[in-house]
């Protein structure tokens, strides 16, 4: 959300939330071996769920985990309003930064069955291989990652300060403050 009115902001664009939950290889939380969004969305990285070694059922369960926190924040952010029409309009998918792409994958999803004119993914920094397969994924279309570096690790590496947004900062840059 820091990034996304950030950019919001600097475009005089609308800022609205788009809710996607990653969805965690067991034990290894951080590694994404899918996504879910809105509507039913679910989005999986085969190679990490098989190199992985994660059951039908230990997917199952993430998901159903995810579930209830998406439909938690939801409840949170929302307040009841309904999520805006972008039919027609173009929408710029903003986050912190593309390790795997899941969640990107399933917000893209997500939006493609609202019908927008265009989808424009913008990142300040992507795993090289991510970003480049995003320009490739069905229904984006256009994508932005600042930086690539070649010795991506992690997204949290390239910021200085990686502190979990709180739900009232969310709220906050929701309502334009």
């Amino acid at each position: 959300m820091p990034v996304a009115a950030r950019v919001a902001a600097r475009l005089a664009a609308p800022l609205d939330v788009l809710l996607v939950r990653k969805l965690g290889v067991p034990g290894h939380e951080e590694l994404a071996m899918g996504a879910i969004a809105a509507g039913g969305i679910r989005v999986l990285n085969d190679d990490v769920v098989a190199t992985s070694r994660v059951s039908d059922d230990a997917v199952a369960r993430a998901v159903e985990s995810q579930q209830r926190l998406l439909d938690e924040r939801a409840r949170t952010y929302r307040d009841d309003r309904p999520p805006p029409d972008v039919t027609g309009r173009t929408v710029i998918v903003v986050d912190d930064g593309l390790a795997t792409g899941a969640s990107m994958r399933a917000a893209v999803a997500a939006l493609r069955t609202q019908d927008p004119a265009r989808i424009v993914v913008a990142v300040p920094v992507g795993a090289p291989s991510t970003c480049a397969d995003l320009r490739t994924t069905d229904g984006v279309d256009d994508v932005v990652c600042v930086v690539t570096p070649a010795s991506f690790l992690a997204v949290g590496y390239w910021y200085d300060d990686f502190r979990e947004t709180s739900d009232d900062d969310v709220r906050a840059a929701l309502a334009g403050r």
